[in-house]
């Protein structure tokens, strides 16, 4: 069994999925947005606790 350097394979011999750029862009920002809104809310939060 000969294995050719161009076809890459995984392990179980699937060939990769190339995800696109815009995708893992949006991914990230509808995950990014919610977690940036909450760790302002909790900055904010514990800074009027802590300065009273």
């Amino acid at each position: 069994m000969s294995t050719s350097l161009s076809q890459e394979s995984s392990p179980n011999g699937q060939q990769p999925v190339h995800t696109p750029a815009g995708l893992i862009a949006f991914a990230w920002t509808l995950v990014g947005v919610p977690l940036a809104y909450g760790l302002y809310q909790t900055v904010k939060t514990a800074l009027t606790l802590l300065t009273g």
